[in-house]
């Protein structure tokens, strides 16, 4: 891994990059601001933008590492974004080492609770996990016939001190399922995400899909509740199964209609990566600890 490029490099592209310090980073953005936090990181930024027609790329340098943390668009069952930028891949004469793409959870769909490995089938329900898993799939056919090796990971919810829903608690507008109703749901801190993006491009088996999560899984409502303790802010308001439909956003109805445990073996065993905040506890206490 000798070059880096990012695609859609954000708070967590620039967690990798800071882990990587002897490389050359390259990181791919729309806006000129973004262009210019990269530049005050120390990363090399290239302005494209994906929703473009004429989407290009310049030329890889031999021995680029490639990873695609773009999301896709916020709307549709499909991701046109991988597919533009696959195809600017196809036109390069230096194809990428491998490819580490940052999925959802959310592919998994519904698993009633269920403690879920690799092996546990694809059965997308909300538009943004079907458009994960369309680009998923893209990624592995362009793997099949380019050669270059893709490592997925699936993701659970991402946080760190500066992720934290301090807006939403302040608020006094969120509202929450009540805990006894409130479904599993996984979390992981970004650190520990950049770990593992870097441990996949090292050692993640080419076609490999790896459950990124710190392994320890509560509810949402827990992490909420836990958030705001750890603030010092109000806990929200809990909302009964029976009043969720009318009383809870569409967005958070979303994510409660789903409920599953993810099982993190495979990234510990083969990525050789345990996290370095492995509950949600350990997390936020490193927080106060830095402050």
């Amino acid at each position: 891994m000798d070059n880096v490029l990012i695609i859609g490099c954000g708070d967590i592209g620039r967690r990798i990059a800071r882990r990587l310090p002897d490389r050359r980073i390259v990181g791919l953005v729309r806006s000129e601001e973004s262009a210019q936090r990269l530049r005050a990181a120390g990363i090399e930024p290239l302005q494209r933008d994906l929703d473009s027609a004429d989407f290009a790329l310049p030329e890889l340098a031999p021995r680029t590492t490639l990873f695609h943390l773009a999301p896709p668009p916020p709307r549709g069952r499909s991701d046109p974004r991988t597919e533009r930028l696959l195809a600017a891949l196809a036109q390069c004469s230096c194809p990428p080492l491998c490819v580490v793409y940052l999925s959802t959870s959310g592919v998994y769909g519904d698993c009633g609770g269920a403690w879920v490995d690799e092996t546990w089938p694809a059965r997308p329900r909300a538009d943004r996990a079907w458009r994960r898993w369309n680009a998923e799939r893209q990624l592995l056919t362009w793997s099949a016939t380019s050669g270059v090796p893709v490592v997925r990971l699936r993701v659970g919810g991402i946080y760190a001190p500066d992720r934290l829903p301090v807006a939403r608690l302040r608020s006094g507008r969120l509202r929450v399922l009540c805990p006894e109703g409130a479904p599993w749901s996984n979390r992981i801190h970004a650190e520990d995400l950049a770990r593992v993006c870097i441990a996949a491009a090292e050692r993640g088996r080419s076609g490999a899909l790896y459950n990124a999560s710190d392994g320890h899984p509560t509810s949402m409502t827990d992490y909420f509740y836990r958030v705001a303790d750890h603030l010092g802010l109000p806990r929200p308001p809990c909302v009964p199964a029976d009043s969720a439909e009318s009383e809870l956003s569409p967005e958070m109805l979303s994510f409660l209609r789903e409920s599953r445990r993810l099982d993190n073996r495979r990234k510990r065993d083969e990525l050789g990566v345990t996290p370095e905040f492995p509950d949600l506890d350990s997390g936020l206490r490193a927080r106060v600890e830095s402050e």
